[in-house]
């Protein structure tokens, strides 16, 4: 697989029935190996061991309704109340991180209403903070450490 713009990480891949696949920790299984799943577990790696996001407070593949619709987000970081905190959007890294993504992550967080934004294709990482009392939104320097997401 491709090299990616996040710390090393050497994942458990398998195969099944020819298929590759990919263990989960957040999941606690194996799932397809795909290029955005290659992407989601360094990423929920990074998050774990650089930033110090809590691996119990992480969930991968949560479903929620956007218009009646079902829809399912990439990964959902909660704080200790389990309200959500961060909603992360992946791309495979031939996915170049477009408005297109943005708005993607912009619909699932109506039903959310989370402060944070993530959106990643492996390679660019951006990350935006919400002001719902002003009604904007401001681009972050880096992914922040879970501490400075809870304390705001």
């Amino acid at each position: 697989m491709l090299s990616l713009n996040l710390p090393s990480y050497t994942p458990k891949v398998s195969q099944k029935n020819g298929k590759n696949l990919i263990f989960d920790p957040i999941r606690r299984k194996h799932v397809a190996l795909t290029p955005e799943e290659w992407v989601r577990q360094h990423f929920v790696n990074y998050l774990i061991s650089e930033k110090e996001y809590p691996a119990g407070l992480i969930a991968n593949e949560v479903a929620i309704s956007v218009n009646s619709l079902s829809k399912r987000c990439d990964t959902v970081v909660y704080n200790c109340f389990l309200e959500p905190l961060v909603v992360v959007e992946y791309k495979a890294p031939s996915v170049p991180i477009t408005q297109n993504v943005f708005e993607q992550i912009a619909r699932y967080n109506i039903s959310l209403r989370v402060q944070f934004l993530i959106v990643s294709n492996g390679l660019q990482h951006y990350c935006c903070e919400i002001d719902y009392i002003n009604q904007t939104y401001t681009y972050l320097e880096e992914i922040p450490f879970y501490s400075s997401l809870v304390q705001k």
